[in-house]
């Protein structure tokens, strides 16, 4: 009969997710992780035979299906638009920590000159995100070329918001990003 797992997967991801957030990709050494998930390097890659690679990749895939079903469903829901624009917002406020932690987006992305391996699946996340929130937009009676400017806008200020957040120590920018959303996507055009 095989050993129980010391951290069962849903906390094995979160403290990788934690991690990678923290630290970004690159400096997330194996030491780094084993360190933060409390096992060893040799129960990392039992788990994740790809290495470092495969953890990042199944942190982001979790990250997709938690934006999927906490974000991009509620943006897209046949409720009011104030309504659903408010859930994504309480929902980002829990999954930031009010701005306290990254943007695993932002973290396993690599400067322009390198394509990361995450690139893709960054993108597909980040294209459903402003997808839903234009539809949400359009919803509310906002013209199709505005909506897909304001949700645009919108991903823009909350990544923006985060790494200010993070950069003076304070959540204080990310929330004044969260306040302004609705005035920003709904506010009807002149």
């Amino acid at each position: 009969m095989p050993r129980p797992a010391l951290v069962n997967s849903d906390d094995l991801l979160a403290r990788l997710s934690f991690t990678f957030r923290d630290v970004g990709f690159e400096a997330a050494s194996m030491s780094v992780l084993s360190e933060r998930t409390g096992l060893k390097r040799a129960s990392l890659y039992h788990r994740f035979p790809g290495g470092k690679q495969e953890m990042a990749e199944k942190v982001l895939s979790r990250a997709h299906e938690w934006m999927s079903e906490n974000v991009i469903a509620s943006l897209r829901s046949s409720r009011d638009p104030e309504e659903r624009l408010t859930t994504m917002m309480r929902a980002l406020e829990d999954f930031y920590e009010n701005g306290a932690r990254a943007c695993l987006l932002n973290m396993l992305a690599t400067d322009a000159e390198t394509k990361s391996p995450f690139a893709d699946a960054i993108r597909q996340t980040l294209e459903e995100w402003i997808g839903a929130l234009a539809f949400c937009a359009r919803s509310a009676g906002i013209s199709e070329a505005a909506s897909k400017q304001r949700a645009l806008r919108i991903v823009t200020m909350i990544q923006g918001g985060l790494v200010v957040s993070r950069g003076l120590r304070t959540n204080a920018p990310f929330g004044a990003v969260i306040e302004d959303l609705p005035r920003v996507l709904l506010e009807r055009e002149a």
